[in-house]
């Protein structure tokens, strides 16, 4: 019997099937689960004009990311990559090249000075290149860790993607200096966590906390702040997910928002839509500190556990919320409107678990001050098992998000958790921080605190550019050191934050007195600021300081919502003793090097595939 041949359409039926069944087997190795929406969930703009468009991928089975990085208009190449801060000198960098008659593409470094090499071990893999109706397409992937001295190791935290546009086609790769390049960066969290999105309730509502048609000035950063009120009599709810709404077209400028709720002791606020630092802008909106929701480039929606919320509304809650929009536009494009902002999602019937926020971290204090000239200088603050021992519940809280914070200076944040003197795990770190990229982030695993547990939250500063010392304070030329951790069930303690014994700060600024040849004041007399600025930084003075905060008792702020602390003796305590610390793993290598490409690969790059 003889098979009938199948007819153009049918067989064009069959292509479009095997197709279909090949990319959902691709997406689910991807993903090493079940597929997403999309084989590339995550998504930014890389340029501000929109030039470069990234897509990605995580895949923790195979710790592997896969990147698919949209080239608008190539002209003779580009590059991409990661670099500690950002900049584009000693960068781990990919690069797409052409010399006028073939292209290339290739793993390759930057040195200290930017100009570019060829990596010995080619680490990006190159998967396709093609050339669709919105511009080049390139399909590429990379390991997390490649023990590659010359490679980024790609942790959980920010990272700084870097990119730069080649004008002229070049004959080596070693031609290019990056100097000479149109060139940006874009910070983005690359590591999602891959959880599963709770179920929302059926009785969904939505509120959208918008910026009202917000003029985006024409300057590299402004902080755009707008307050607007809950409708009269709302009660009681619970935020179960939120998610961004960013106008169309200014996905390159809205950098991150916040939606903060104000203090319910002001029965009213006054309506203000402005520039955050503007002379305008009225005192009172300084009590809308309370987050309620925060997101940044390259985030999606963040879900609450099925077993809590976040309650907003109801008696004992302010009406009254801030939006805060960040605008970056370092093109200083005029003229573009925004109504960009954050969508609440809530519901009636209450979760089992209100979820809370607390504060660790150092107390807004400046008896906590980093030196100048100092390039990677730590503070700590404790969260101490007194204080949780007292305010904690027999069952422990469950922390699921954490939202790290610092001014300026800040260049990295972790916050462990210790139980019976030893360090048990992480609760959240990043290795690469930046105050300009603030986001809440969902944890990996949900870490569970118990009565008796000690919180250690320790920061890192840089302050290579300043000729004072840094105190710590409210103000943005001042520091913090905060982790806020989202949990359930709430509890009375809201912030669990610690500092250096005032007294024995006065010890210090007494030693380095008699041992100190300059007519200075470091006397109790002046404030601790002034103290700190009369402090001549010689090693000895920088030694001792840094050996009085690493033994000197603490005075803790284990505080009620009220601002009231917990009942005992806070001050005068003495710094938990840890005997036992984690050890941070070796990065995995994947496979030996000599698998690797020994150079480039030739690419195609005309119509159709590569």
């Amino acid at each position: 019997m003889q098979v009938p041949s199948p007819t153009v359409r049918e067989a064009a039926s069959m292509y479009g099937t095997a197709v279909a069944v090949f990319l959902v087997i691709l997406v689910a190795a991807l993903q090493g689960s079940a597929p997403p929406e999309s084989p590339f969930p995550y998504r930014i703009p890389l340029d501000p004009g929109g030039a470069l468009e990234l897509s990605w991928n995580v895949s923790y089975v195979q710790e592997t990311i896969h990147f698919q990085l949209l080239v608008r208009e190539l002209k003779a190449g580009v590059l991409f990559g990661m670099s500690d801060r950002g900049e584009l000198e000693n960068a781990d960098l990919v690069v797409l090249w052409t010399d006028g008659d073939r292209a290339y593409f290739g793993d390759a470094w930057s040195d200290q000075k930017g100009q570019i090499h060829l990596d010995s071990q080619q680490d990006y893999q190159l998967l396709q290149a093609q050339r669709t109706p919105e511009g080049l397409v390139l399909l590429f992937k990379r390991p997390f860790g490649t023990c590659d001295p010359k490679d980024y190791l790609i942790e959980d935290g920010t990272v700084h993607l870097v990119y730069g546009i080649l004008d002229e086609p070049l004959h080596l790769l070693e031609a290019i200096n990056t100097s000479s390049l149109k060139t940006g960066l874009q910070r983005v969290q690359l590591l999602k966590p891959d959880i599963s999105v709770p179920a929302l309730p059926s009785d969904l509502h939505t509120m959208e906390i918008r910026a009202p048609d917000v003029l985006i000035p024409g300057q590299e950063t402004t902080y755009w702040c707008y307050i607007t009120e809950l409708p009269d009599g709302f009660s009681r709810h619970h935020i179960v997910m939120y998610e961004p709404m960013v106008t169309e077209g200014n996905e390159a400028l809205v950098h991150h928002m916040e939606v903060f709720q104000c203090a319910a002791e002001f029965e009213s606020f006054p309506q203000f839509s402005g520039p955050c630092d503007s002379k305008m802008k009225p005192d009172r909106l300084n009590y809308c500190r309370h987050v309620l929701a925060a997101w940044a480039l390259g985030a999606k929606a963040f879900y609450y556990p099925e077993e809590a919320g976040l309650a907003f509304g109801g008696a004992g809650s302010s009406r009254f919320l801030r939006l805060e929009v960040h605008y970056h536009n370092p093109l200083r494009i005029q003229g573009r409107r925004d109504s960009s902002g954050i969508r609440l999602s809530y519901t009636a019937k209450l979760r089992r678990y209100d979820a809370g926020i607390m504060e660790l971290g150092l107390v807004y204090t400046p008896v906590m001050a980093i030196p100048p000239q100092e390039p990677a200088y730590t503070l700590t603050g404790y969260c101490t098992d007194k204080c949780t021992q007292l305010a904690l519940p027999p069952s422990g809280i469950h922390i699921f998000a954490s939202q790290l914070h610092t001014h300026l200076t800040g260049r990295k944040v972790v916050t462990v958790l210790a139980r019976d003197g030893r360090e048990q795990e992480v609760v959240s770190r990043d290795g690469h921080y930046s105050p300009h990229f603030q986001e809440i982030r969902m944890l990996r695993k949900v870490v569970s605190v118990y009565p008796g547990d000690v919180l250690i939250t320790s920061c890192t500063y840089n302050t290579g550019d300043r000729k004072l010392a840094t105190v710590g304070g409210f103000g943005i030329l001042e520091e913090m050191c905060v982790n806020y951790v989202h949990y359930y069930p709430q509890t009375q303690l809201e912030l669990c934050k610690s500092a250096v014994d005032p007294g024995f700060l006065q010890k210090y600024f007494h030693l380095i007195n008699r041992f100190n040849s300059e007519e200075v004041c470091t006397c109790p007399q002046v404030s601790v600021p002034e103290q700190f600025a009369s402090v001549p930084w010689n090693s000895f003075n920088r030694d001792v300081l840094k050996a009085l905060y690493g033994f000197a008792p603490i005075a803790m702020h284990c505080n009620k919502s009220s601002a009231v602390r917990f009942q005992g003796e806070w001050n005068l305590q003495p710094l938990p003793e840890i005997i036992s610390k984690l050890e941070e793993a070796a990065p995995q290598c994947p496979g030996s090097p000599g698998q690797s490409p020994a150079g480039p690969a030739l690419v195609s790059i005309g119509e159709g595939r590569g």
